[in-house]
């Protein structure tokens, strides 16, 4: 499943970033990758476990963590500290699928199901920097007002196309879902979904309770904790 989710951060959340990330030291991005990745990777990042990027993402993960789309659709279970990466003067990133397991510093590793990434930069910043990812359903190309994300499967083949012009800011992380699969996690999103929407028009009812149970106890059965 593939969801953009509005307003993560709010206008004051975002200038803060770029003001701060605009006099910071960015390092060579193929830092973070393994060699498959180093080989079509051309970007700069904060680095990892730096105290700003740690502070930056202890914003992003809250941020994340209050929104009701974000839970609802990744159904976290850890989340990885948010990475920050910058595109600029044709630097790219070419097709890749994500690692499947991401160690993290002082912490367990964790399994990658869901990637997320949160822009920081508008569309009218920069050209070219489109997130494109192929899935079964096609390619789509992601290119998002600055506060807004996207999240999709880890497993998805992805890139970002060259910027040509101007910046592309951004915040980038995964996260280990309570349920593993993704078929099972957009089932869960949809009837949830669906089940919030019938709630807000009618009210509860049996048969909405039914139905709530009914998410629950797959809920039950699918994750692991």
């Amino acid at each position: 499943m593939m969801l953009h989710i509005p307003g993560v951060l709010n206008a004051e959340q975002v200038r803060d970033m770029r003001t701060r990330l605009a006099g910071s030291s960015w390092i060579d991005g193929r830092a973070s990758v393994g060699s498959q990745g180093a080989q079509v990777k051309r970007n700069r990042q904060l680095p990892e476990g730096s105290p700003l990027a740690l502070e930056l993402g202890q914003v992003v993960s809250a941020a994340l963590m209050a929104n009701p789309l974000f839970f609802a659709s990744t159904l976290p279970l850890r989340i990885l500290p948010p990475f920050f990466n910058s595109y600029a003067g044709g630097e790219h990133y070419g097709p890749h699928v994500d690692g499947a397991i991401r160690a993290q510093r002082g912490g367990p590793a964790l399994r990658t199901d869901v990637s997320c990434t949160v822009f920081l930069s508008d569309p009218e910043d920069y050209e070219g920097g489109e997130l494109t990812v192929i899935d079964s359903y096609g390619t789509h190309e992601v290119k998002l007002p600055a506060g807004d994300a996207i999240v999709y499967p880890a497993t998805s083949i992805h890139q970002v196309q060259p910027v040509t012009s101007g910046e592309r800011v951004a915040s980038f992380l995964w996260v280990q879902s309570m349920v593993r699969d993704d078929w099972q996690r957009s089932m869960l999103y949809e009837l949830d979904t669906n089940i919030q929407a019938l709630r807000a028009r009618h009210g509860d009812s049996p048969e909405l309770v039914g139905l709530t149970g009914h998410y629950h106890n797959l809920l039950r059965q699918w994750a692991e904790t």
